[in-house]
């Protein structure tokens, strides 16, 4: 007989119909089969945890694997920034180069999930900003930034560099 063609009905009259020795016999096997199929239900769910884990790895890094290259820019970024504020309102040639590169620059970073933190006016958030100094400030809250020294950046929502700034404080 065929152990798949068995029915419940067919099994408990094979039970009814074997002899003494052989009911202990098919119950053991019957346990051996529960446990074999649990064994692979279980083997089958961390087989699949394990791939989602695997495409949640690449996942973070892909979003993050030029995270090294982008914040090696960013002293770039601040001297061209730099240049420009010192230039003041010469339009010259020179002036219109560093506006140009400093824009595809930014682009460039933009497309590859980096974000400029520029809080000024903002509460101060010791997630995202590294207070320099405590100011008095009238008219300006307590605990909101009053200065940017040096913007920060966010890739792809993840910190990579705080906002250095100056903090109004109580009067």
């Amino acid at each position: 007989m065929n152990p798949h063609d068995l029915n419940p009905e067919s099994t408990q009259a094979a039970q009814d119909e074997a002899p003494a020795g052989e009911v202990p016999e098919l119950d053991a096997l019957r346990n051996e089969l529960s446990k074999l199929r649990e064994d692979s239900l279980r083997e089958r769910a961390e087989l699949d945890n394990q791939r989602k884990r695997v495409a949640r790895d690449i996942e973070m890094a892909r979003k993050f694997a030029n995270e090294r290259l982008l914040g090696e820019l960013l002293p770039v970024i601040d001297s061209l920034e730099a240049g420009l504020a010192a230039a003041g309102e010469d339009s010259g040639a020179l002036r219109q180069g560093m506006e140009l590169t400093l824009r595809q620059l930014l682009k460039v970073a933009a497309d590859n999930g980096l974000v400029a933190v520029d809080p000024t006016g903002q509460p101060f958030n010791p997630e995202h900003h590294q207070a320099m100094s405590l100011v008095p400030a009238p008219g300006v809250a307590p605990n909101h930034v009053v200065q940017v020294y040096q913007k920060g950046w966010l890739l792809n929502e993840r910190l990579l560099r705080p906002a250095l700034v100056v903090v109004s404080q109580d009067a």
